[in-house]
């Protein structure tokens, strides 16, 4: 690795952990203030957060691989998930920022449903913490499986043993640097270190197609057309009914992530939700563009170069190294630390918030201080942290598989919940509790018996907007909570 490129990730990491400094002094007095940062965000600020905490490496490692692997097909995947990008920007973002407040100025998801449905309160807060905890350490995993990678790809060699030494090290500086600034700055530095971090990856998603297409290093391999693979530019190759339910599902999953939709609860103001959809929707159709342009221009340039690629979700990384000046890859491989980091802290403070505010607070120690609950909440990141590193230690992991199973799970468990809790009046806590519980033990076990068929994410959402609709008119309307 040369000198240039480490003096580029050097400078990013001391970037990061100078906004945890600057958050530190701004915004850790209160709860409120560590987890949601006074509900004070810009909405610059709440929509790249809310995109970079949402793409984390998948966007430059599992995306672009899945492309790279199979062709335009995979495509739709990016499609589904701008899509329900959208609509939750539409129908959950203004109501949840609305209602959160309303409703006894909730901080967490968790407490959010229990003052909805105050006759199942502690049921509710219970069942999703843990369903959060379990979830957000199995997500955070495959955040810290793209930091080994990354490490394992572009450092090579550089601590004795290599292989496994330089998978493990990538995953422990990954985790300790977010650790860092997380436990330090709260939600203010994870906001703006996302905001940050989404200007480096949206840079960095639409420089390098174009210069593996048209730059110097890249004429010599830059047409899409010259790959040796029948059906890889046709979006419907090999496509099944099943197949495109499954893709497009993946935008069902954005109504149930706590550290996507947490950022809603943080906008300035419900009237600033509009300006931060526009933004956030335009950062996401480019990345997304940019990360399929990756996948399709990297697989060409590797074929007409005879280039060996043993994993497909390397690829972005093995183009930083061969096209780019070594500042510049630095800077590049800087991009994908931020995609990684920026979701993985977003996950490690949702948790966290989680286990403070639903665990501690509600059986522990009810009358904590401000201080003592802020305290707990950094406790409980680095407990967090550490069971995703055991998860995570596994060199042959796949990021894509492993988002997919989480992002299932949260969206199954917490999807159909949100949006008829903010929607539907005659919801009942009895029918919160019902779908929470059969949309995360639907995925559960259809991936633990490998039922496969269908994305894991399609039965589980019905079978919880099912159970959710059905035990509510089972039983007695509530007449608390708000709805939009």
């Amino acid at each position: 690795m040369q000198t240039g490129t480490i003096v580029s990730l050097l400078a990013y990491f001391v970037l990061m952990l100078g906004i945890g400094v600057f958050a530190w002094k701004r915004s850790t007095d209160t709860s409120e203030a560590y987890l949601l940062a006074g509900r004070n965000l810009p909405p610059s600020v709440a929509a790249l957060s809310a995109g970079a905490s949402d793409m984390s490496g998948w966007l430059l490692l599992g995306l672009p691989g899945a492309l790279f692997a199979a062709g335009l097909v995979e495509a739709w995947i990016g499609i589904g998930l701008f899509l329900g990008a959208l609509v939750n920007w539409i129908v959950v973002a203004p109501r949840l920022r609305a209602q959160t407040q309303a409703l006894g100025n909730a901080l967490t998801i968790p407490e959010f449903l229990a003052n909805r449905f105050p006759d199942k309160a502690t049921a509710l807060r219970v069942t999703s913490a843990i369903i959060i905890v379990i979830f957000f350490a199995v997500y955070t995993a495959a955040g810290l499986v793209g930091g080994g990678k990354l490490f394992e790809t572009s450092f090579a060699g550089m601590l004795p043993g290599g292989g496994m030494s330089d998978y493990m090290a990538g995953i422990w500086i990954t985790a300790l640097v977010v650790l860092a600034y997380t436990m330090i700055g709260g939600f203010l530095a994870v906001s703006l270190t996302d905001f940050v971090q989404g200007l480096i990856m949206v840079t960095a998603l639409v420089v390098m197609p174009l210069v593996v297409m048209f730059g110097p290093g890249g004429s010599s391999g830059g047409s899409l057309t010259d790959v040796p693979v029948e059906g890889f530019l046709n979006i419907t190759n090999g496509l099944t009914l099943i197949g495109f339910i499954s893709l497009m599902a993946w935008g069902l999953g954005y109504f149930g992530q706590p550290h996507i939709i947490v950022r809603f609860m943080a906008v300035r103001s419900v009237e600033e939700v509009k300006t931060a959809r526009t933004i956030g929707m335009t950062w996401m159709g480019v990345a997304l563009l940019g990360s399929i342009g990756i996948g399709l221009a990297g697989r060409a340039f590797v074929e007409r170069n005879g280039i060996a690629v043993e994993d497909p979700e390397t690829i972005f990384i093995i183009l930083a190294n061969l096209l780019f000046h070594p500042l510049v890859t630095g800077f590049l491989l800087a991009a994908l630390l931020a995609a990684i980091m920026s979701t993985i802290s977003s996950q490690l403070l949702v948790a966290s918030s989680s286990l403070t505010e639903d665990f501690y607070k509600l059986f522990l120690r009810k009358d904590a201080s401000e201080r003592e609950s802020v305290n707990v909440g950094r406790i409980s990141v680095a407990l967090v942290a550490l069971v995703a590193i055991l998860i995570a230690s596994d060199p042959e992991s796949n990021v894509l598989d492993i988002v997919a199973n989480a992002w299932a799970g949260f969206g199954a468990a917490f999807g159909p919940l949100i949006i008829l809790s903010l929607t539907w009046k005659k919801m009942t806590g009895a029918g919160a509790v019902a779908g929470l519980v059969t949309g995360a033990a639907v995925v559960i076990g259809w991936i633990a018996f490998e039922v496969g068929v269908i994305y894991e994410i399609v039965p589980g959402f019905i079978a919880a907007w099912l159970a959710i609709w059905l035990v509510s008119l089972a039983t007695r309307p509530s007449t608390e909570g708000a709805s939009a």
